[in-house]
């Protein structure tokens, strides 16, 4: 019998991370599309038999709180003898704590000497789950029905064994039925690489000691996040950010984020939001948690082991009918898009009283696009996901990272190479914006171009934002560029497409994403001048923004004009 102390709760927790990490490299070089083995947008956890997150890997952290809201949901519906091993339970309904309808969540029990200890869990996005449009990602959609087949916590596999009547519905509702079914093996493949290794564990450690040191992991988590807490001054703060419409509309879509901080708990509720839309922004209520949670530990402390016991100190609230907590049966499949404005409005909230541990604002948004048509060469269907990077936002004491994706998502980046390679289409180019990234003492990061040609026709669908609304600066740092879809850039046809739709394009045409960039942090005239003059040599900064913004003139050597940037300055 192991002693439950410190030392043997840290090499159980670095353990079930380790389980959680292997589970998202099995699933990622087992799976047949891009969004996963590429762009990695998916999730795994280890959660214990009440549904509590024990370990998370290190990937997409806006998914992982839905996996947990989600068993809690199962635990409710089926009895403990419901389970058993080899089982595989799957759901991506949105309203019942998942994301939304292309992002599907995989459970697994981990049943030990004949008793429920657990689960192992997955969450990844499909290339297609069938719905009124191709891909799924398409904003102004105003019903879940229209988004997709809806699957509510049913068994997909029974005792290891696949459910093929259950298969065959999934197929027979879904555009790629081979790509899709093939992620969703690799799903469950996922699952029993985890449970085999936690039994394995268990076996070692016996299942006392790991439910006793995992309690002792969450209060541990729970001790840090209240320490964090309590160095916070008390006080109530707000941030406000807007999404540039709903996909349906063109109103401007807002935000509010109200946090009241006392002692070593705070509160967040979102009263001033406003209510649900008819497009499909509307943010499912894990979802918005999860957002919430992140960008609290992200600020009060970004080290501690993340679980359960991380969101103990925190509540949350949102008036049923909101637009962070709508009512079925409303669209939610660009809920990323509320999501990260969450993020950046409860960075802006604490920002006054946490400068240096918070950044400037980011492009904030997903900018998820879909191209889905037929192969002229094979005659076969195909599904290009596109998740691109913009500008990070500038911190206290650095510039901010360029071309990075939402800090939410964590997406990464889809090679050239392996785009033309499975799909026909050439990447004209793929590029930096200079300008973009909004002027400070420290610089913004600048935003993406990706300006693709089709070798097919393709239905393109998308949701992108930040496209009226530009990242903010703070503390004197300027706004950072926004973002745009333009069509056949520099053609007589160009034309400027709007950021959520659906709309056919044909073979020959070019589509440039060009991504939002971010704000700068602190008073431009402070930045270091050779930082600056690096800035100009690399192209980051033209010319005439080191004028106009930083008020420094150079010469057509890139050296400083010292004479003319004092008499500008004045």
């Amino acid at each position: 019998m192991y002693k439950v102390d410190s030392v043997t709760m840290q090499v159980i927790r670095y353990a079930m991370e380790q389980i959680a990490d292997e589970m998202g490299y099995s699933l990622m070089r087992m799976s047949r599309s891009t969004i996963v083995k590429e762009i990695m947008d998916f999730a795994c956890a280890i959660l214990d038999r009440d549904g509590n997150t024990v370990a998370q890997a290190q990937c997409q952290p806006m998914m992982l709180y839905s996996l947990e809201m989600t068993a809690r949901k199962m635990m409710e519906m089926y009895p403990e003898d419901y389970f058993h091993d080899g089982d595989v339970i799957v759901s991506n309904d949105p309203y019942l704590g998942g994301q939304h309808i292309m992002d599907v969540q995989f459970f697994s029990p981990v049943i030990h000497d004949g008793k429920l200890f657990g689960f192992v869990a997955d969450i990844a996005h499909q290339l297609d789950m069938g719905g009124s449009v191709p891909g799924g990602v398409a904003g102004g959609l105003t019903e879940i029905y229209q988004e997709g087949l809806r699957l509510s916590l049913l068994k997909l596999y029974d005792r290891g064994e696949e459910d093929r009547q259950l298969f065959t519905v999934i197929a027979n509702n879904i555009r790629l039925p081979e790509r899709t079914l093939g992620d969703f093996k690799a799903q469950a493949a996922a699952t029993f690489v985890g449970v085999r290794r936690v039994k394995e564990i268990l076996a070692r450690y016996g299942a006392d000691t790991v439910t006793a040191a995992v309690q002792k992991l969450m209060d541990y988590s729970e001790s840090r996040m209240r320490q964090g807490l309590r160095d916070l001054p008390d006080g109530s703060y707000m941030g406000i950010d807007y999404v540039d419409n709903d996909g349906h509309s063109d109103e401007p879509v807002r935000i509010q984020v109200n946090l009241h901080k006392k002692g070593d708990s705070i509160n967040i509720d979102f009263d001033g939001t406003s209510k649900q839309v008819r497009g499909n922004i509307n943010s499912p209520i894990a979802c918005t948690l999860g957002a919430a949670y992140y960008a609290l530990i992200g600020v009060v402390d970004p080290h501690m082991p993340v679980n359960a016991g991380s969101y103990r100190p925190i509540s949350i609230s949102a008036e049923p009918g909101l637009l962070t907590n709508p009512l079925p049966p409303s669209a939610v499949t660009a809920r990323s898009q509320t999501a990260t404005k969450i993020v950046e409005a409860v960075l802006k909230a604490i920002a006054p009283v946490a400068p240096d541990r918070v950044c400037a604002g980011s492009h904030g948004q997903a900018s998820t696009c879909a191209f889905i048509g037929t192969d002229p060469e094979t005659g076969k269907g195909f599904a290009y996901v596109e998740i691109q990077g913009g500008g990070s936002g500038a911190r206290a004491d650095k510039d901010g990272p360029d071309g990075q994706d939402i800090h939410l998502g964590r997406f990464m980046n889809t090679p050239v190479e392996a785009a033309e390679l499975e799909f026909p289409i050439m990447i004209e180019r793929y590029e930096f914006l200079p300008d973009t990234g909004g002027a400070g003492k420290f610089r913004g990061g600048l935003a993406l171009k990706k300006d693709i040609r089709f070798l097919a026709d393709v239905t393109f669908t998308r949701y992108t934002d930040r496209q009226e609304f530009s990242p903010q600066g703070l503390f004197g740092g300027k706004e950072g560029a926004r973002g745009r879809l333009v069509l056949n850039p520099g053609a007589p046809d160009e034309e400027r497409l709007k950021s959520k739709g659906v709309e056919p394009l044909k073979s020959g045409d070019t589509l440039s994403i060009r991504l939002p960039g971010s704000g700068g942090y602190g008073n431009p005239l402070e930045r270091d001048l050779e930082a600056l003059q690096q800035d100009v040599i690399n192209g980051k900064v033209s010319l005439e923004s080191a004028r106009n913004d930083y008020l420094v003139v150079f010469r057509s050597d890139f050296t400083i004009d010292e004479a003319a940037t004092a008499e500008l300055r004045g």
